[in-house]
């Protein structure tokens, strides 16, 4: 899984920002945000053209995201962790 061990992916890319403002105010009129219409759109392009190691690696994806979100707020932050 590459360097994915202790955080999700960020990534960067170019768009105008008032097209940015505008998709987060149709995401917020959706119920969601950003990120989440991202990876859906993501997730439908690797699922209509990609070859099987795409779809394997999406599968991979898809658990990492699943434990991602079991833990999320389970666990305390790095500074309240007792020290050894």
């Amino acid at each position: 899984m590459g360097d994915s061990a202790d955080h999700t992916h960020h990534t960067r890319f170019r768009i105008p920002r008032v097209m940015w403002e505008a998709y987060g105010r149709v995401a917020e009129r959706l119920g969601t945000d950003r990120s989440a219409l991202l990876l859906n759109h993501v997730r439908a392009d690797i699922r209509e053209h990609g070859d099987e190691r795409d779809l394997a690696d999406l599968e991979v994806a898809e658990q990492e995201l699943a434990e991602r979100r079991a833990r999320k707020g389970g666990r305390p932050r790095r500074s309240a962790q007792p020290e050894s």
